[in-house]
C-alpha cells in the first residue's frame, strides 16, 4: 500500500529538533513531518498570509505542492538576499530519517537560464552560479536570481529519503519588474514504483477504473494501492457460483459500466447466524472497501476536501427478532457532466454502498439451504439539462429630431 502520498499522518507533525539524536522514537518519516536538515528543516517558499512569499515554510513529508508567489526586493541588495541565490536550494542536507546522521544532499539536476526576451537556454554544466548586479545604459539588473525551483525528492515504504534533486530556473530581473514571481514545486516519487495510470485527465474515461482510497485517520492524506484495478472492486462470479470458494477473486469497477454478479451459499444447521453474517459481510466488502472515491480521474491523494465520501447504509428486514444475514451489496456512483459544452469531463458527485440484510433461513438438522449472495453497481447521470446562453437582442434606442421629416411631414 502506499499513498501518494503514502502515509498516515499524525497530529504532532512538529519535530523537536532538540531530541537526541539518532534516538529510537523517530524511526522514518511520517506524512506531514517536517523534513528536517542538517541545520533545520528544508525551507519551501510559500504565500501564506498574502501573496508575498515566506521563505520559513517547512516542507512537508509526501505532500506534493506547487505555488507561486511574489517577492519584493530592493534592487540594489539582490547580491546579499539568500532567498534569491541558487545556493539557498541547493546546498541544503535532508536527513534520511528524522533526527539521524545520515544526510541526503541535493543534487542540481537542470539550470536553465532565461533572458530579458524569456529566451530560455540550458546550461551544460551545473555549477552554482551567484547573483551579480550590473547596468545596462541607465537600467539596473540582477542577473542569475531564481525564478522557479523544482524538488524530486525519492523516498522508501520505510519512510527513509533515499535521493534529492532539484531543477532551477535563473533570470534577469531589473527595476522595471519589480516585484516579481516565483514559482516553487516538490513531488514525492517512491523508489522502485512504476507511474500509476490515470483514469481519466480531468474527467473519467468510460471503462476505466475508479480510483478509490481510505483515510486511516483526520489530517492524512487519502491511501491508496498502487494496483489501480484494486481499488474499488466487487465480488466476480465464476462458472462454479461457490461463494466460499470464490472469496478473494474481485473484479474492479468500471466507469460508466453497470455490472452485476453473485454466487451461492450453502448453508447447514450447523452454522450459527452470527458467524455466516461476518463472512458473507466481509466477502461482499472484500479485503479493502474504500471510504472516498476520487472526483476525477486524475485527482491527487492529498487533496482530501475533494474526495467523495463513500456512504455506506445497512437496509434491514422487517421480521422482528430475527438475526439478520446481509445478502447482497448495492453501489450506486452518481456522476455530471462538468465543464464546457464542448468538451465536458465527467465527474463523480456522489457514492451510495447499501448493504441489504435479510431474516436468518431456519434449518433444521442435517438439512441445507441455499442463499444467493448479489452486487450490483449502478451508474446514474444526474446532470441538469443543460442550456445554451445568447444574448439578448439589441435594442435601439435612438431619438430623431422633431424636424427629420420637413418639409414632408
Amino acid at each position: 500500500m502506499k499513498t501518494s502520498d503514502g502515509f498516515s499522518s499524525t497530529a504532532e507533525s512538529d519535530i523537536s529538533l532538540t531530541t537526541k539524536l539518532d534516538a529510537p522514537s523517530a524511526a522514518k518519516y511520517e506524512y506531514g513531518a517536517h523534513l528536517q536538515t542538517s541545520d533545520s528543516f528544508l525551507r519551501f517558499p510559500s504565500p501564506l498570509t498574502s501573496s508575498l512569499c515566506t521563505d520559513d515554510n517547512p516542507a512537508a513529508f509526501l505532500v506534493n505542492q506547487a505555488v507561486k508567489c511574489t517577492r519584493r526586493i530592493n534592487l540594489e541588495q539582490c547580491e546579499e538576499i539568500e532567498a534569491l541565490s541558487m545556493a539557498y536550494y541547493s546546498s541544503p542536507k535532508i536527513l534520511r530519517v528524522p533526527n539521524s546522521k545520515t544526510e541526503v544532499p541535493i543534487t542540481v539536476q537542470s539550470v536553465v537560464i532565461q533572458s530579458l526576451n524569456k529566451t530560455l537556454t540550458r546550461r551544460e554544466d551545473t555549477a552554482v552560479l551567484k547573483q551579480a548586479l550590473a547596468e545596462v545604459g541607465d537600467i539596473r539588473i540582477c542577473s542569475n536570481v531564481v525564478l522557479e525551483v523544482q524538488y524530486s525528492l525519492t523516498y522508501t515504504d520505510a519512510g527513509d529519503v533515499t535521493k534529492a534533486a532539484v531543477s532551477l530556473l535563473l533570470g534577469t530581473v531589473s527595476s522595471a519588474v519589480v516585484p516579481f514571481q516565483q514559482k516553487f514545486e516538490i513531488r514525492f516519487i517512491q523508489q522502485n514504483t512504476k507511474p500509476v495510470l490515470l483514469s481519466g485527465n480531468p474527467g473519467y474515461v468510460a471503462g476505466l477504473p475508479l480510483a478509490a482510497g481510505f483515510r486511516p485517520r483526520k489530517g492524512s492524506g487519502i491511501i491508496q494501492t498502487t494496483n489501480r484495478h484494486g481499488q474499488f472492486t466487487i465480488l466476480r462470479s465464476t462458472a462454479e457460483q461457490d461463494c466460499l470458494a470464490i472469496e478473494g477473486v474481485r473484479a474492479p469497477v468500471l466507469f460508466g459500466y453497470n455490472m452485476q454478479s453473485g454466487c451461492k451459499l450453502r448453508l447447514t444447521g450447523a452454522v450459527t447466524c452470527q458467524l455466516v453474517g461476518q463472512k458473507v459481510k466481509s466477502l461482499l466488502k472484500g479485503q479493502g472497501f474504500p471510504d472516498y472515491v476520487a472526483p476525477f480521474g486524475n485527482s491527487q491523494a492529498q487533496d482530501v476536501l475533494d474526495w467523495v465520501p463513500v456512504h455506506f447504509v445497512t437496509q434491514a428486514s422487517h421480521v422482528k427478532d430475527a438475526c439478520q444475514l446481509p445478502v447482497a451489496l448495492a453501489v450506486e456512483v452518481e456522476w455530471t457532466k462538468y465543464g464546457s459544452l464542448l468538451n465536458p469531463q465527467a465527474r463523480i458527485v456522489n457514492v451510495t454502498a447499501r448493504l441489504i440484510a435479510s431474516a436468518f433461513p431456519e434449518t433444521s438438522s442435517g438439512s441445507e439451504r441455499t442463499v444467493l449472495i448479489s452486487t450490483a453497481v449502478t451508474f446514474v447521470d444526474v446532470s441538469a439539462p443543460a442550456e445554451a446562453g445568447f444574448r439578448a437582442q439589441p435594442t435601439i434606442n435612438a431619438k430623431l429630431p422633431f424636424n427629420f421629416f420637413f418639409p414632408f411631414v
